[in-house]
């Protein structure tokens, strides 16, 4: 029979780490997310794809029964309870394609008995677990990282499936909604809360909003963030750094000019004779530190403009310069 192939659907090989395997999920969740794919119903189907082969594959017991079982997984309880702690199904799908399954000896008709309910062993209720936590990655700009902002996220979880009520069989038969297996994929929207002062690499953790458990808690959600370069400022931690130019008049004579910060212009005094290349440092202008209410600096580095397009008493004034300081 054949059985989808999960270390397909993520690009991975079978004895792929669990490092790689995280790392597939992420690029391929990021490319078919519904947010990024809006009203395509492949991506969406394939974003359901994704999220069922790493919800198996990123849990270390459910890999283990898949690459036993199959897609008959969910019911490796009741194959080894009923004797068979080997592998009843020789795998002919692992040089490419599909994987497909071939029951040995007499499990053809040990698998009827257990799907149709009619072993001694046919449906066992699920223990209690809790739920698995999920990752979703999610992309911020410097300006919403500095003030803190919210996503609305269309996140897959798995839930009691609808025909059965979770019980997985109806009328004693297994559920052809969800296999047998009690639960469905399903799409929930869920506005979070990112705060201010993430950087790339942060991860949120949102309590409870992960897969939904079993008889305890739901799992949690966990936010992987990543902040997009900034035209104008370069974060080194919590400091923001930035080059402003400077006309030549100001540098020598002094004076003042405007700077740009992510909360709006600030003035800078310049004093006289300021040198190319000098750095002020404005203290707290910088980025909040995430779960306190301190900032870091905002280093602001001069760039000082020469003249262009002189006019002749421009230039006969910078001959007199000349003559009274000689280089």
């Amino acid at each position: 029979m054949a059985s989808k192939d999960y270390y397909q659907i993520l690009g991975v090989k079978r004895n792929a780490s669990e490092p790689e395997i995280k790392k597939a999920y992420r690029r391929l969740a990021r490319r078919h997310h519904p947010d990024v794919n809006a009203g395509d119903k492949s991506s969406e189907a394939k974003f359901k794809q994704i999220n069922e082969a790493y919800e198996v594959l990123a849990d270390k017991e459910k890999r283990q029964k898949y690459d036993k079982y199959g897609d008959k997984w969910p019911h490796a309880d009741q194959f080894e309870q009923a004797g068979y702690q080997q592998a009843p199904f020789r795998d002919f799908g692992r040089s490419g394609g599909a994987t497909s399954f071939h029951f040995g000896g007499d499990l053809g008709g040990l698998f009827e008995k257990i799907l149709r309910g009619t072993g001694s062993r046919a449906h066992t209720r699920q223990a209690p677990r809790r739920g698995r936590d999920i990752e979703s990655p999610v992309e911020v700009t410097l300006e919403e990282a500095y003030h803190g902002t919210s996503r609305t996220l269309s996140l897959q979880v798995e839930g009691p499936c609808p025909t059965c009520q979770g019980t997985g069989r109806i009328q004693n038969v297994p559920c052809s909604t969800c296999q047998g297996s009690g639960a469905v994929a399903q799409i929930k929207r869920l506005e979070v809360k990112i705060p201010a002062g993430v950087k790339t690499g942060s991860r949120v953790r949102i309590a409870g909003k992960g897969q939904p458990g079993y008889g305890v808690a739901s799992g949690d959600l966990h936010l992987v963030v990543s902040v997009k370069p900034h035209r104008i400022f370069e974060r080194r931690g919590d400091h923001l750094h930035e080059a402003v130019p400077v006309p030549l008049n100001v540098a020598m004579l002094g004076g003042e000019i405007q700077v740009p910060t992510l909360k709006g212009k600030l003035a800078l005094k310049i004093p006289p004779e300021t040198q190319n290349g000098r750095t002020f440092r404005l203290a707290g202008q910088g980025m909040p530190h995430l779960g306190s209410s301190a900032r870091g600096d905002l280093l602001v580095k001069v760039n000082i403009m020469l003249p262009t397009k002189l006019t002749a008493e421009e230039k006969e004034l910078f001959r007199q310069l000349n003559e009274l300081r000689p280089s």
